[in-house]
């Protein structure tokens, strides 16, 4: 397989293949573009069917990265690292050590953070092996601190997303009632729950773990259903919160839901899905835009003093950038994440 050839590639700057024998090390670190600064991204850990499928997917997690970035108006280039294995029993001290020292081998060119299968104490682990990590420094909060996670700072980020996309093609203000499918309850998945909760929204949930559903049922008062139930569910917003690709050509003819707007990363299998959604009447948030309160947040911690007000008001600013691309695409009758690429393009390719 040439990964030059992959349609993913998307003139990458820099694929770098990490292996470790000893530790049973298989990562992957992908930059695509450094034009704005160094590139900032997650590390994911994740069991892949296949090695294809991981190069497919930190390929396309970093190309989102830039374009992430660049939306948030932060100097920060697009970057992401994968990880072979089940972070439930392959996750090792040598294998995190083994992948540090791979970070720190790229020289300052790509900064991990927290992903999905990584979380805060592995970053400090790590932050011992190379300077190159971010989000594990603790931040002030309303009551005292909170770790250097980034996800409430993404699921916050998302909420006020959902209210943008709510407002542009429900035209109503307050969630109160509002009907809500979330997939996924990951840290951010079950955070953005309870917010769309306290606003007053009715919810559905999935996810392939039972300790999360159970949970929801319970605090949420969520309504649990399978995991190939939620697509079809007669809703107002479905939240797409875990794996990316969900958007594609089996799922798009079962959505009934009039906004899908959610934290997950690549939503749409293909650029062309987009198309699709818009022709049948259903309103896309993109998902590098509304998703983009992790970054910000591990942005802010690298500031010399961090602003919690300045944070959060730079995380609100999704709701404008959203209410932009939303007005935009209206008037120029294109799909929300085409003209989300343009505006992001215009900003990171100068």
């Amino acid at each position: 397989m040439s990964v030059f050839s992959l349609s993913d590639f998307a003139d990458h700057e820099q694929v770098v293949f990490c292996s470790d024998e000893k530790s049973g090390l298989k990562a992957i670190i992908a930059v695509h573009n450094s034009n704005l600064g160094p590139a900032l991204g997650g590390c994911r850990m994740w069991p892949y069917a296949s090695e294809e499928e991981a190069i497919r997917d930190v390929l396309r997690l970093s190309r989102g990265m830039t374009y992430k970035s660049a939306m948030a108006n932060l100097k920060l280039g697009g970057g992401k690292s994968v990880i072979i294995g089940n972070p439930r029993t392959d996750k090792t001290p040598e294998l995190l050590k083994a992948f540090a020292q791979a970070v720190e081998r790229v020289n300052g060119r790509y900064i991990a953070a927290e992903d999905s299968g990584t979380g805060v104490d592995d970053m400090k682990f790590m932050s011992q092996f190379t300077q190159h990590v971010a989000g594990i420094i603790d931040k002030p909060a309303e009551n005292g601190t909170r770790s250097g996670d980034p996800s409430p700072a993404t699921a916050y980020g998302t909420f006020v997303g959902i209210k943008a996309a709510v407002k542009e093609r429900l035209g109503r203000d307050s969630l109160e009632g509002l009907k809500v499918a979330v997939q996924g309850l990951g840290n951010v998945g079950f955070d953005l729950a309870r917010q769309l909760k306290e606003a007053g929204a009715q919810l559905w949930v999935t996810d392939i773990h039972r300790e999360p559903l159970t949970r929801a049922g319970k605090e949420l008062e969520a309504t649990i259903v399978a995991p190939d139930e939620i697509f079809g569910l007669d809703v107002d917003v479905f939240a797409p919160c875990a794996m990316g690709a969900i958007i594609n050509d089996q799922t798009i003819p079962m959505l009934k839901a009039k906004v899908i707007a959610g934290a997950a990363n690549n939503q749409l299998a293909e650029p062309r899905h987009g198309l699709a959604l818009m022709n049948k009447g259903i309103l896309y948030a993109p998902d590098y835009v509304i998703n983009a309160g992790g970054i910000i947040d591990v942005y802010y911690e690298r500031t010399a003093n961090f602003d919690r007000a300045a944070l959060t008001k730079h995380i609100e600013s999704i709701y404008d950038n959203l209410m932009e691309i939303f007005a935009r695409a209206r008037k120029e009758e294109r799909p929300t994440g085409e003209v989300a690429d343009a505006i992001a393009e215009e900003r990171f390719k100068r």
